[in-house]
């Protein structure tokens, strides 16, 4: 490859970092999602990493997509508890989408995290013979930047595309301009943090995304 080809001595990380910014600007959805961070590393740790990915030659299916969710398991995995705030096992989100069936139409998924809710819901899909991108429409709200990054890269490895937002959706409904006034979905799955506090009920309590109303105080 051209980066592989550099001659010794010149800079990798300062020219993985353009490859980077090269990519962004040929795909809007990832504008500002890549990392610019590689001239931290050494130059050897780049060229033997670039070797191998070389070495994979014109793979077939979805294979970087699954090298995406391995490292993604990997990471929540060494993080620990906090992993689980954008990361949900594939083994719970699979039994989510057969549960739920989504076979066409607008998901949402309101604390999307890395965004394997949305990963599973294609992949069923395509189980069944249909195209993910013809039948399914994407849309993802989540707290964190660095989060929202994660899931625009999942998407992306995985040839799809979707309207991922950063946004408090305690708070704040991004997509209801998008979807129509009414702001509904026609499936709605997610894997939300537990026991939050500091919650501004007050702010909620007339919000019509809660019909049944909000938890209680003591909750």
């Amino acid at each position: 490859s051209y980066l592989l080809d550099l001659a010794e001595g010149q800079d990798l990380g300062k020219a993985v970092n353009e490859a980077m910014a090269a990519v962004e600007a040929e795909n809007e959805e990832l504008k500002g999602v890549l990392p610019r961070s590689y001239g931290r590393l050494p130059n050897t740790v780049l060229v033997e990493l670039l070797r191998v990915l070389n070495g994979l030659g014109e793979v077939e299916g979805d294979a970087f997509g699954k090298i995406y969710e391995y490292f993604l398991g990997k990471f929540a995995l060494a993080e620990g508890q906090k992993g689980g705030v954008f990361y949900t096992p594939t083994s719970i989100v699979k039994l989510i989408v057969e549960i739920i069936e989504p076979f066409h139409g607008k998901i949402f998924d309101p604390a999307c995290g890395s965004g394997g809710m949305f990963v599973q819901s294609a992949q069923f899909v395509t189980r069944h013979q249909k195209r993910a991108a013809e039948e399914l429409t994407v849309f993802g709200t989540e707290k964190a930047n660095d989060t929202v990054k994660l899931a625009k890269m999942n998407l992306a490895v995985h040839g799809l595309s979707g309207d991922i937002r950063e946004s408090n959706t305690y708070y704040e409904d991004p997509h209801k301009a998008v979807v129509g006034n009414t702001g509904r979905f026609d499936f709605v799955m997610a894997n939300p943090p537990f026991n939050v506090s500091g919650v501004d009920k007050e702010r909620v309590k007339d919000d019509p995304r809660f019909p049944f109303g909000i938890p209680t105080t003591d909750n």
